[in-house]
Protein backbone atom coordinates (compact mmCIF):
# COMPACT_ATOMS: atom_id res chain seq x y z
CA UNK A 1 0.00 0.00 0.00
CA UNK A 2 1.15 3.28 -1.04
CA UNK A 3 2.93 5.33 2.21
CA UNK A 4 0.63 8.47 3.84
CA UNK A 5 1.81 12.11 4.71
CA UNK A 6 -0.18 11.20 7.84
CA UNK A 7 0.89 11.34 11.02
CA UNK A 8 -0.18 8.65 13.26
CA UNK A 9 1.27 9.73 16.91
CA UNK A 10 -0.59 12.89 18.97
CA UNK A 11 1.02 16.05 18.78
CA UNK A 12 2.18 15.77 22.32
CA UNK A 13 4.09 12.80 22.35
CA UNK A 14 5.81 14.33 19.12
CA UNK A 15 6.70 17.36 21.02
CA UNK A 16 8.56 14.90 23.82
CA UNK A 17 10.21 13.36 21.34
CA UNK A 18 11.56 16.42 19.95
CA UNK A 19 12.54 17.98 23.38
CA UNK A 20 15.23 15.70 24.18
CA UNK A 21 17.28 17.42 21.46
CA UNK A 22 17.67 20.51 24.29
CA UNK A 23 17.21 18.12 27.47
CA UNK A 24 21.14 19.94 28.48
CA UNK A 25 19.73 23.12 27.97
CA UNK A 26 16.25 23.79 30.41
CA UNK A 27 15.83 27.26 29.02
CA UNK A 28 15.57 25.78 25.64
CA UNK A 29 13.26 23.51 26.76
CA UNK A 30 11.40 25.76 27.99
CA UNK A 31 11.50 28.23 24.76
CA UNK A 32 10.68 25.39 22.54
CA UNK A 33 7.91 24.56 24.67
CA UNK A 34 6.50 28.06 24.60
CA UNK A 35 7.27 28.59 20.06
CA UNK A 36 4.71 25.31 20.54
CA UNK A 37 2.47 26.74 22.33
CA UNK A 38 2.17 29.89 20.21
CA UNK A 39 1.96 28.26 16.80
CA UNK A 40 -0.49 25.36 18.30
CA UNK A 41 -3.03 28.81 19.10
CA UNK A 42 -2.42 30.42 15.88
CA UNK A 43 -2.75 27.40 13.56
CA UNK A 44 -5.88 27.25 15.70
CA UNK A 45 -7.44 30.92 14.89
CA UNK A 46 -6.80 29.39 11.54
CA UNK A 47 -9.00 26.88 11.80
CA UNK A 48 -11.41 29.15 13.36
CA UNK A 49 -11.53 30.73 10.23
CA UNK A 50 -12.13 27.47 7.85
CA UNK A 51 -15.11 26.28 10.33
CA UNK A 52 -16.69 29.38 9.40
CA UNK A 53 -16.21 29.47 5.84
CA UNK A 54 -17.07 25.63 5.64
CA UNK A 55 -20.17 26.40 7.75
CA UNK A 56 -21.33 29.66 5.81
CA UNK A 57 -21.30 28.07 2.16
CA UNK A 58 -22.63 24.42 4.10
CA UNK A 59 -26.06 25.92 5.09
CA UNK A 60 -28.24 25.92 1.95
CA UNK A 61 -27.31 21.77 1.72
CA UNK A 62 -27.32 20.56 5.55
CA UNK A 63 -29.97 18.35 5.80
CA UNK A 64 -29.92 18.89 9.83
CA UNK A 65 -31.47 22.59 8.95
CA UNK A 66 -35.55 23.01 8.09
CA UNK A 67 -36.18 23.39 4.37
CA UNK A 68 -37.54 26.99 5.52
CA UNK A 69 -33.24 28.27 7.04
CA UNK A 70 -32.01 26.39 3.56
CA UNK A 71 -34.28 28.58 1.18
CA UNK A 72 -33.12 31.42 3.00
CA UNK A 73 -29.02 30.59 2.94
CA UNK A 74 -29.14 29.27 -1.22
CA UNK A 75 -28.18 33.11 -2.00
CA UNK A 76 -25.17 32.82 0.52
CA UNK A 77 -23.93 29.49 0.26
CA UNK A 78 -21.85 28.41 -2.80
CA UNK A 79 -21.22 24.74 -3.22
CA UNK A 80 -18.39 25.78 -5.06
CA UNK A 81 -16.52 27.33 -2.41
CA UNK A 82 -17.76 24.51 0.19
CA UNK A 83 -15.70 21.88 -1.65
CA UNK A 84 -12.82 23.90 -2.54
CA UNK A 85 -12.86 24.89 1.12
CA UNK A 86 -13.67 21.18 2.39
CA UNK A 87 -10.80 19.61 0.09
CA UNK A 88 -8.58 22.20 1.41
CA UNK A 89 -9.26 20.69 5.27
CA UNK A 90 -9.10 17.21 3.90
CA UNK A 91 -5.52 17.78 2.08
CA UNK A 92 -4.53 19.68 5.29
CA UNK A 93 -5.53 17.21 7.59
CA UNK A 94 -3.51 14.58 5.72
CA UNK A 95 -7.03 12.30 3.98
CA UNK A 96 -5.97 11.11 0.80
CA UNK A 97 -9.64 9.92 -1.51
CA UNK A 98 -10.48 6.29 -1.96
CA UNK A 99 -10.39 5.50 -6.09
CA UNK A 100 -13.36 3.54 -7.83
CA UNK A 101 -11.19 0.44 -7.75
CA UNK A 102 -10.63 0.45 -4.04
CA UNK A 103 -14.60 0.79 -3.80
CA UNK A 104 -15.54 -1.56 -6.05
CA UNK A 105 -12.60 -4.41 -4.43
CA UNK A 106 -14.44 -3.72 -1.09
CA UNK A 107 -17.94 -4.41 -2.62
CA UNK A 108 -16.82 -7.95 -4.14
CA UNK A 109 -14.57 -9.22 -0.35
CA UNK A 110 -15.94 -8.51 2.88
CA UNK A 111 -13.71 -9.13 6.00
CA UNK A 112 -15.72 -9.18 8.62
CA UNK A 113 -19.66 -9.62 8.14
CA UNK A 114 -19.76 -12.37 5.46
CA UNK A 115 -22.56 -10.61 3.18
CA UNK A 116 -22.73 -9.02 -0.02
CA UNK A 117 -23.99 -5.35 -0.41
CA UNK A 118 -26.14 -3.11 -2.95
CA UNK A 119 -25.76 -0.13 -3.22
CA UNK A 120 -27.56 2.51 -5.51
CA UNK A 121 -25.52 5.40 -6.63
CA UNK A 122 -27.76 6.68 -8.95
CA UNK A 123 -29.12 8.97 -6.25
CA UNK A 124 -26.35 10.45 -5.97
CA UNK A 125 -25.58 13.85 -7.27
CA UNK A 126 -21.72 12.79 -6.60
CA UNK A 127 -20.35 11.04 -3.90
CA UNK A 128 -16.57 10.73 -2.34
CA UNK A 129 -14.92 8.60 0.04
CA UNK A 130 -11.26 9.78 1.67
CA UNK A 131 -9.34 8.12 4.75
CA UNK A 132 -6.90 8.57 6.87
CA UNK A 133 -4.18 6.22 8.22
CA UNK A 134 -4.26 2.57 8.20
CA UNK A 135 -2.90 -0.48 10.43
CA UNK A 136 -3.46 -4.01 10.83
CA UNK A 137 -5.02 -5.84 13.45
CA UNK A 138 -6.14 -9.73 14.69
CA UNK A 139 -9.97 -10.33 14.40
CA UNK A 140 -11.88 -13.77 15.12
CA UNK A 141 -14.33 -14.14 12.96
CA UNK A 142 -16.87 -17.49 12.54
CA UNK A 143 -15.48 -20.55 10.28
CA UNK A 144 -17.62 -23.59 10.03
CA UNK A 145 -19.89 -23.82 12.58
CA UNK A 146 -18.50 -23.40 16.00
CA UNK A 147 -15.11 -22.71 15.10
CA UNK A 148 -13.72 -19.19 14.45
CA UNK A 149 -10.82 -18.63 12.91
CA UNK A 150 -8.44 -15.38 13.72
CA UNK A 151 -7.65 -13.24 10.43
CA UNK A 152 -5.52 -10.33 9.74
CA UNK A 153 -7.88 -7.32 8.80
CA UNK A 154 -6.68 -4.18 7.81
CA UNK A 155 -8.70 -1.22 9.15
CA UNK A 156 -8.49 2.56 7.68
CA UNK A 157 -7.95 4.67 11.28
CA UNK A 158 -10.44 7.47 9.63
CA UNK A 159 -13.07 7.59 7.02
CA UNK A 160 -15.20 10.63 5.55
CA UNK A 161 -18.01 10.32 3.51
CA UNK A 162 -19.55 12.86 1.29
CA UNK A 163 -22.87 12.16 -0.12
CA UNK A 164 -24.43 15.15 -2.64
CA UNK A 165 -28.22 13.63 -3.16
CA UNK A 166 -29.82 14.17 -6.43
CA UNK A 167 -32.92 16.54 -6.47
CA UNK A 168 -36.73 16.18 -5.75
CA UNK A 169 -37.45 15.59 -9.71
CA UNK A 170 -34.61 12.37 -9.93
CA UNK A 171 -37.36 10.66 -7.27
CA UNK A 172 -40.42 11.73 -8.73
CA UNK A 173 -39.70 10.26 -12.09
CA UNK A 174 -38.57 7.29 -10.48
CA UNK A 175 -41.88 6.91 -8.45
CA UNK A 176 -40.35 7.34 -5.29
CA UNK A 177 -42.71 9.36 -2.07
CA UNK A 178 -40.17 12.08 -1.38
CA UNK A 179 -41.89 12.16 1.83
CA UNK A 180 -41.02 9.09 2.80
CA UNK A 181 -36.98 9.66 2.26
CA UNK A 182 -34.96 9.45 5.18
CA UNK A 183 -32.86 12.53 3.39
CA UNK A 184 -33.82 15.75 1.87
CA UNK A 185 -32.90 15.76 -1.99
CA UNK A 186 -30.75 18.17 -2.51
CA UNK A 187 -28.80 18.18 0.50
CA UNK A 188 -24.84 16.85 1.19
CA UNK A 189 -24.48 14.02 3.81
CA UNK A 190 -20.88 14.42 5.83
CA UNK A 191 -20.12 11.41 8.50
CA UNK A 192 -17.11 10.78 9.83
CA UNK A 193 -16.09 7.03 10.80
CA UNK A 194 -13.14 5.41 12.76
CA UNK A 195 -11.98 1.99 12.30
CA UNK A 196 -13.60 0.83 9.10
CA UNK A 197 -12.05 -2.36 7.76
CA UNK A 198 -11.20 -1.73 3.93
CA UNK A 199 -12.98 -4.45 3.03
CA UNK A 200 -15.87 -3.74 3.83
CA UNK A 201 -15.49 0.12 3.06
CA UNK A 202 -18.98 -0.02 1.78
CA UNK A 203 -20.91 -0.48 5.18
CA UNK A 204 -20.17 3.59 5.29
CA UNK A 205 -23.07 4.48 2.78
CA UNK A 206 -26.52 4.78 4.48
CA UNK A 207 -28.44 2.97 1.41
CA UNK A 208 -26.03 -0.37 1.27
CA UNK A 209 -28.82 -3.13 1.18
CA UNK A 210 -27.64 -7.08 1.73
CA UNK A 211 -28.03 -9.34 -0.93
CA UNK A 212 -27.88 -12.80 -0.80
CA UNK A 213 -23.77 -14.05 -2.23
CA UNK A 214 -24.11 -16.45 -5.37
CA UNK A 215 -22.47 -18.72 -3.00
CA UNK A 216 -25.61 -18.23 -0.79
CA UNK A 217 -27.89 -18.81 -4.17
CA UNK A 218 -26.58 -21.77 -5.27
CA UNK A 219 -26.66 -23.31 -1.55
CA UNK A 220 -30.05 -22.43 -1.10
CA UNK A 221 -31.45 -23.38 -4.59
CA UNK A 222 -29.56 -25.83 -6.10
CA UNK A 223 -30.08 -28.58 -3.38
CA UNK A 224 -33.58 -27.15 -3.23
CA UNK A 225 -34.23 -27.63 -7.23
CA UNK A 226 -32.49 -30.91 -7.60
CA UNK A 227 -33.59 -32.48 -4.04
CA UNK A 228 -37.25 -31.54 -4.66
CA UNK A 229 -37.51 -32.83 -8.40
CA UNK A 230 -35.58 -35.83 -6.94
CA UNK A 231 -38.13 -37.33 -4.17
CA UNK A 232 -41.48 -35.67 -6.26
CA UNK A 233 -40.39 -37.70 -8.98
CA UNK A 234 -39.19 -41.03 -7.33
CA UNK A 235 -41.11 -40.97 -3.90
CA UNK A 236 -43.94 -38.53 -3.87
CA UNK A 237 -45.65 -38.60 -7.31
CA UNK A 238 -45.02 -42.41 -7.81
CA UNK A 239 -47.00 -43.51 -5.15
CA UNK A 240 -49.84 -40.93 -5.58
CA UNK A 241 -50.14 -42.04 -9.24
CA UNK A 242 -49.81 -45.45 -8.16
CA UNK A 243 -52.49 -45.14 -5.12
CA UNK A 244 -54.91 -42.98 -7.92
CA UNK A 245 -54.45 -45.60 -10.42
CA UNK A 246 -55.60 -48.47 -8.30
CA UNK A 247 -58.36 -46.26 -6.36
CA UNK A 248 -59.50 -45.85 -10.55
CA UNK A 249 -59.27 -49.29 -12.27
CA UNK A 250 -60.73 -51.18 -8.46
CA UNK A 251 -58.29 -52.76 -7.86
CA UNK A 252 -56.96 -53.68 -3.98
CA UNK A 253 -54.18 -50.82 -2.88
CA UNK A 254 -51.35 -51.98 -1.17
CA UNK A 255 -51.86 -49.78 1.51
CA UNK A 256 -49.32 -49.81 3.76
CA UNK A 257 -46.34 -49.91 0.87
CA UNK A 258 -47.94 -47.37 -0.75
CA UNK A 259 -48.87 -45.34 2.88
CA UNK A 260 -44.67 -46.21 3.46
CA UNK A 261 -43.55 -45.27 0.73
CA UNK A 262 -45.67 -41.76 0.40
CA UNK A 263 -44.23 -40.84 4.25
CA UNK A 264 -40.90 -41.73 3.27
CA UNK A 265 -41.03 -39.30 0.22
CA UNK A 266 -42.89 -36.45 2.30
CA UNK A 267 -40.52 -36.91 5.50
CA UNK A 268 -37.39 -36.72 3.09
CA UNK A 269 -39.36 -33.36 1.26
CA UNK A 270 -39.35 -32.28 5.28
CA UNK A 271 -35.96 -32.61 5.67
CA UNK A 272 -35.25 -30.67 2.08
CA UNK A 273 -37.53 -27.84 3.44
CA UNK A 274 -35.59 -28.27 6.63
CA UNK A 275 -32.27 -27.60 5.00
CA UNK A 276 -33.70 -25.25 2.67
CA UNK A 277 -34.99 -23.02 5.93
CA UNK A 278 -31.32 -23.10 7.65
CA UNK A 279 -29.64 -21.93 4.59
CA UNK A 280 -32.09 -18.61 4.38
CA UNK A 281 -31.82 -18.39 8.27
CA UNK A 282 -28.04 -18.10 7.60
CA UNK A 283 -28.73 -15.45 5.10
CA UNK A 284 -31.25 -13.36 7.84
CA UNK A 285 -28.36 -14.25 10.53
CA UNK A 286 -25.95 -12.23 8.54
CA UNK A 287 -28.38 -9.48 7.94
CA UNK A 288 -28.86 -9.11 11.49
CA UNK A 289 -25.03 -9.52 12.21
CA UNK A 290 -24.99 -6.14 9.35
CA UNK A 291 -27.35 -4.22 11.06
CA UNK A 292 -25.44 -4.46 14.54
CA UNK A 293 -22.24 -3.82 12.88
CA UNK A 294 -24.30 -0.63 11.58
CA UNK A 295 -25.41 0.18 14.84
CA UNK A 296 -22.06 -0.23 16.52
CA UNK A 297 -21.07 2.11 13.60
CA UNK A 298 -23.40 4.48 14.32
CA UNK A 299 -22.82 4.96 18.31
CA UNK A 300 -19.41 4.44 18.64
CA UNK A 301 -17.56 4.45 15.11
CA UNK A 302 -19.24 7.59 14.30
CA UNK A 303 -17.03 10.77 14.52
CA UNK A 304 -19.16 13.52 13.80
CA UNK A 305 -22.33 14.05 11.18
CA UNK A 306 -22.77 17.03 8.62
CA UNK A 307 -21.50 20.01 10.15
CA UNK A 308 -20.76 18.48 13.93
CA UNK A 309 -18.19 16.38 11.30
CA UNK A 310 -16.53 19.74 10.32
CA UNK A 311 -14.89 20.13 13.84
CA UNK A 312 -13.56 16.50 14.16
CA UNK A 313 -11.90 17.29 10.54
CA UNK A 314 -10.62 20.65 11.60
CA UNK A 315 -8.83 19.24 14.34
CA UNK A 316 -6.95 16.45 12.51
CA UNK A 317 -5.76 19.19 9.62
CA UNK A 318 -5.02 21.64 12.75
CA UNK A 319 -2.57 18.82 14.33
CA UNK A 320 -1.43 17.67 10.95
CA UNK A 321 -0.19 20.68 10.70
CA UNK A 322 1.01 21.67 13.40
CA UNK A 323 3.08 18.03 13.51
CA UNK A 324 4.82 19.00 10.10
CA UNK A 325 5.81 22.54 11.35
CA UNK A 326 7.01 21.42 14.61
CA UNK A 327 9.13 18.32 12.98
CA UNK A 328 10.97 20.32 10.11
CA UNK A 329 11.81 23.61 12.83
CA UNK A 330 12.98 20.39 15.12
CA UNK A 331 15.33 19.06 12.67
CA UNK A 332 16.14 21.83 11.24
CA UNK A 333 17.31 23.73 14.33
CA UNK A 334 19.27 20.72 15.37
CA UNK A 335 21.35 20.76 12.02
CA UNK A 336 24.73 22.86 12.12
CA UNK A 337 24.23 23.31 8.47
CA UNK A 338 21.32 24.23 6.11
CA UNK A 339 19.29 21.24 4.33
CA UNK A 340 17.54 20.88 1.26
CA UNK A 341 14.12 19.87 1.15
CA UNK A 342 14.78 16.31 0.16
CA UNK A 343 17.90 16.13 2.69
CA UNK A 344 15.29 17.09 5.68
CA UNK A 345 12.83 15.06 3.99
CA UNK A 346 15.17 11.61 4.50
CA UNK A 347 16.12 12.77 8.04
CA UNK A 348 12.52 13.09 9.12
CA UNK A 349 11.11 9.85 7.47
CA UNK A 350 14.27 7.69 8.83
CA UNK A 351 13.62 8.84 12.29
CA UNK A 352 10.27 7.61 12.03
CA UNK A 353 11.47 4.34 10.93
CA UNK A 354 14.11 3.65 13.18
CA UNK A 355 12.99 5.00 16.26
CA UNK A 356 9.13 4.96 16.08
CA UNK A 357 9.13 1.59 13.38
CA UNK A 358 6.78 3.63 11.01
CA UNK A 359 6.99 3.88 7.60
CA UNK A 360 5.47 6.85 6.49
CA UNK A 361 5.74 10.24 3.12
CA UNK A 362 6.70 12.88 5.08
CA UNK A 363 4.96 16.09 3.50
CA UNK A 364 8.37 17.95 3.57
CA UNK A 365 6.70 20.53 1.10
CA UNK A 366 4.05 21.43 3.03
CA UNK A 367 6.50 21.71 6.12
CA UNK A 368 8.57 24.04 4.47
CA UNK A 369 6.07 26.27 3.14
CA UNK A 370 4.56 26.70 6.32
CA UNK A 371 7.76 27.72 8.67
CA UNK A 372 8.25 29.66 5.58
CA UNK A 373 4.44 31.44 5.75
CA UNK A 374 4.89 32.07 9.96
CA UNK A 375 8.87 33.92 9.49
CA UNK A 376 10.49 30.89 10.93
CA UNK A 377 12.44 29.21 8.07
CA UNK A 378 14.69 30.95 5.44
CA UNK A 379 15.22 29.38 1.76
CA UNK A 380 18.65 30.25 0.80
CA UNK A 381 20.02 28.86 -3.27
CA UNK A 382 17.61 25.42 -2.37
CA UNK A 383 18.52 24.75 1.31
CA UNK A 384 16.48 25.66 4.00
CA UNK A 385 17.47 26.93 7.76
CA UNK A 386 15.18 28.26 10.70
CA UNK A 387 16.00 30.99 12.67
CA UNK A 388 17.50 30.50 16.49
CA UNK A 389 14.43 29.89 19.10
CA UNK A 390 14.95 33.07 21.27
CA UNK A 391 14.30 35.00 17.41
CA UNK A 392 11.69 32.40 16.95
CA UNK A 393 9.63 33.06 20.10
CA UNK A 394 9.52 36.99 18.97
CA UNK A 395 8.72 36.64 15.44
CA UNK A 396 5.73 34.20 16.21
CA UNK A 397 4.59 36.67 18.78
CA UNK A 398 4.81 39.61 16.58
CA UNK A 399 2.44 37.62 13.74
CA UNK A 400 0.06 36.36 16.97
CA UNK A 401 -0.55 40.18 18.01
CA UNK A 402 -1.16 41.18 14.55
CA UNK A 403 -4.20 38.84 14.23
CA UNK A 404 -6.11 41.45 15.92
CA UNK A 405 -5.04 45.07 14.60
CA UNK A 406 -7.37 47.43 15.62
CA UNK A 407 -5.76 50.20 16.43
CA UNK A 408 -7.22 53.31 14.76
CA UNK A 409 -4.81 56.29 13.73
Amino acid sequence: MKREHYIPFDKEFILKQQLTAFSQDPKKVEDFKKLFDIIEHYFHYEAFNLIRNLKQNYAAFNPDLSPKEREENKGISNLLNFKETLHNVLDRANYRRVDKETLDKALKDSDLIGLNLAIDFTVFEEYELYVQGHHKTKEKVNHYFFWKKEIEVEYYDRVIVYLNYKDTNYFKDKKIDVEKLLIDPRCIVIKVFKRVPINDLETVFPNAVPKMSTTDKLLFWVPGIVGGISLLSTKVIPALIKMDAAYKSGETIDLLNSKTSLNQGLIALGILVAYLFRQYNNFVNKKIKYSKMLSDSLYFKNLGNNSGAFFSLLNASEEEVLKETLLAYAFLNKSENPLTAEKLDNQIESWFLTKLNTNLDFDVKEALLKLKSIGLGIETNGKWEVIPLDKALIKIDEIWDGVFDYNQK
